[in-house]
């Protein structure tokens, strides 16, 4: 068994928990640069926790800028085993309104100038991403999440697009209609690929804001609005975090699913060929294998 370490990534509404105990402003070195912001531990109802502002306090960070290479490492170097992501998100579906949540389960990414992957040149690994997210903390999610007495749909696949400007209509069209796409958002992609490399079992809430532009009644999406409905969902995404812990537990066995050993046979360099920087940069992403 393992111990639970439960790592949050959000914004501030997310981590503003009366109830956490112990709670601390913990700064991170990694490899790949600074972290969005400091990390806030503390331990929540006999699980540890810890929380990330992936923007950095205070929305400092772009969607494009977030660097989520520092964030996963860095959440992986204190020893987060699971990963919820929380994050706003439009919709393309009807019945998924504003004020929903969904617990995603699969992306198509659009992003195109963000670094994507922990390896490369010199440590080359491939893992898949065929089921990107983890079903288990997806389970977690959802009950906790009708247990808050918030309206939630299991199961969505979510456009992760560059930003920072919303769709075009036509975009917002082609999403909907021909690509089957039930959310959209800025920032969960590459966070779910590294997760999986990182071996973090990670889970993806989507937190409704508006519907993007495609709807005829709604329109183009409105800041002011989306801000108007984010001051609800941060209650709720408080009252699904405070249950997480009695439903996760203060110990953990190894992922049914496979997602914390996602690098078993994922990597291709041999030992005698890896570049040593490379080796060094991997310390604590892939310390399972590097220390087998």
């Amino acid at each position: 068994m393992q111990k639970t370490k439960i790592g949050i990534i959000g914004g501030s509404g997310v981590y503003d928990l009366d109830e956490l105990q112990q709670a601390e402003w913990l700064s991170v070195d990694t490899p790949w640069g600074a972290p969005s912001d400091q990390i806030l531990t503390g331990v929540l109802d006999g699980v540890d926790m810890a929380f990330l502002p992936r923007h950095g306090r205070g929305h400092v960070h772009s969607p494009t800028t977030v660097p989520y290479r520092a964030n996963i490492d860095a959440l992986k170097r204190i020893g987060v085993t699971d990963i919820i992501s929380v994050s706003a998100c439009g919709s393309f579906r009807e019945d998924m309104a504003p004020g929903h949540f969904v617990v995603v389960d699969q992306f198509i990414d659009r992003t195109m100038a963000r670094e994507k992957s922990f390896f490369g040149s010199g440590f080359v690994a491939h893992v898949s991403v065929a089921h990107p997210t983890c079903p288990r903390l997806g389970d977690a999610c959802e009950t906790a999440t009708r247990d808050a007495g918030v309206t939630v749909h299991r199961g969505g696949t979510y456009l992760a697009m560059e930003g920072p400007q919303f769709s075009t209509l036509a975009e917002s069209r082609m999403y909907r209609e021909s690509w089957g796409c039930d959310v959209i958002g800025m920032t969960n992609m590459p966070e779910a690929k590294l997760a999986r490399e990182a071996e973090i079992c990670y889970a993806s809430v989507a937190m409704i804001t508006d519907y993007d532009s495609w709807h005829p009644d709604h329109g183009e999406v409105d800041v002011t609005e989306i801000i108007k409905t984010l001051m609800g969902n941060a209650d709720n995404a408080r009252a699904l975090v405070k249950r997480l812990p009695a439903l996760l537990g203060p110990d953990r066995a190894p992922c049914p699913h496979g997602c914390d050993r996602a690098l078993e046979y994922a990597v291709l360099t041999q030992p005698e060929h890896r570049d040593p920087d490379m080796v060094a940069k991997l310390d604590a992403v892939a310390g399972r294998i590097l220390g087998a």
